[in-house]
């Protein structure tokens, strides 16, 4: 292969944007190589297509700001489909101090001028209606989330960045990072070397496999997450709104005539296992969702599938340049947050190999050293 200015690893939604905003920044020969046949396989294309502004940390509700207005806006820019829904995520409270931190939370996103509401139990079924309060303190909803399609992103991003001159490349693997004297200088394939000015790490769950073979270790665990769709039912949900139950995690969402749901579990162990567990199915995820949406218990499952989350110890990603090799940049460890920020922080890695520093916004915190610095960024609202 020739040599290329920039190589992105990973074809999911924050490879193919930052393979765009590369490309779109001036940044030279932009190469992306996905080791699957098609773009969009691996996380992103399991995900639910959530999209919020309701996060506990600061640093994760400006990455919001910045990256919805993106996903709203990504036909209009780019003259590319992409169905979007903002009905709103609304979270449901039964337990007092966790009812604490949500307006706490409420209270830092209204400062960073998200319009977050606190709702009332009787507030909450008007939103969604058919919902259980029994047990509900109080309820968040912010009318600006909502749910967009996780293909249509990734390919957008795909054709808007082969637009902009990139060249993306699918059924070649990453094999390792070539370093030479504390520098990337490109990456082994499974085709064949190629030679790279910078390499940047989008390869999700992957991503500490592949920093490894650059001599970089990533505190970053895959954690499977079952997600089910349900067969069209009389009592489906009218509109898109996101409902989560905050304790449980269980969440759900109108998906055609049915509903789309998932939760995590208890005691959740790293694997790249995806074979779905009837006994969590059977004995917790379904009687959640019973408690929470009643009419569920009429609703029969149509489809099944797990994700892998790629969570880091205090659930925000890894972005930046590697500490002691230059060149190398990384953009893993998303916590379930990836598909919602990936067009931010395309631009930021664009930011910061185009320009030397990301500006739009502040993620100097979110470096890798932080973990060996013991300066953690902790966010409580991982669904």
């Amino acid at each position: 292969m020739n040599p290329v200015d920039v190589v992105v690893v990973g074809g999911g939604v924050v490879g193919t944007s930052a393979a765009y905003h590369l490309a779109a920044a001036g940044a030279g020969s932009v190469l992306l190589l996905e080791r699957e046949d098609s773009l969009g396989t691996g996380s992103t294309g399991r995900c639910a297509g959530g999209f919020r502004h309701q996060f506990s940390s600061e640093i994760n509700v400006r990455l919001s700001i910045k990256s919805i207005r993106m996903i709203v806006s990504f036909q209009e820019t780019h003259g590319l489909p992409l169905d979007v829904d903002r009905d709103g995520y609304l979270f449901l409270v039964r337990d007092q101090a966790e009812w604490r931190e949500f307006l706490a939370g409420v209270e830092l996103q209204r400062s960073l001028g998200v319009d977050t509401r606190v709702l009332s139990p009787e507030e909450a079924a008007e939103i969604s209606p058919g919902i259980s309060t029994e047990g509900v303190i109080g309820a968040t909803f912010c009318p600006e989330d909502g749910i967009a399609d996780p293909s249509g992103l990734t390919l957008g991003y795909a054709t808007a960045a082969r637009r902009a001159g990139a060249v993306i490349e699918t059924g070649v693997e990453v094999t390792a990072v070539d370093v030479r004297g504390g520098r990337a200088v490109g990456v082994a394939t499974s085709g064949g070397p190629v030679t790279a000015g910078a390499v940047v790490n989008a390869a999700g769950p992957w991503g500490d496999e592949l920093a490894r073979t650059a001599g970089v270790a990533m505190p970053l665990e895959p954690i499977p997450r079952h997600v089910l769709v349900t067969a069209p039912f009389e009592e489906a949900p009218q509109k898109r709104t996101l409902v989560i139950d905050a304790t449980s995690t269980f969440y759900f969402h109108r998906e055609g005539g049915g509903v789309l749901m998932g939760m995590g579990a208890a005691g959740e162990r790293p694997s790249f296992d995806l074979t779905p567990d009837d006994r969590f199915i059977a004995e917790e995820l379904l009687p959640a969702a019973v408690r929470v949406f009643p009419a569920l218990e009429h609703a029969g499952i149509a489809h099944r599938w797990m994700g892998l989350y790629e969570m880091t110890p205090d659930r925000h990603p890894i972005i930046g340049e590697v500490p002691g090799v230059r060149g190398f940049f990384l953009a893993n460890g998303f916590s379930g947050h990836g598909f919602q920020h990936a067009p931010v922080v395309g631009k930021l890695l664009s930011e910061m190999i185009v320009d030397g520093k990301a500006t739009t916004v502040d993620v100097s915190s979110l470096g890798l050293d932080r973990f060996e610095k013991h300066r953690l960024v902790r966010e409580a609202r991982v669904v």
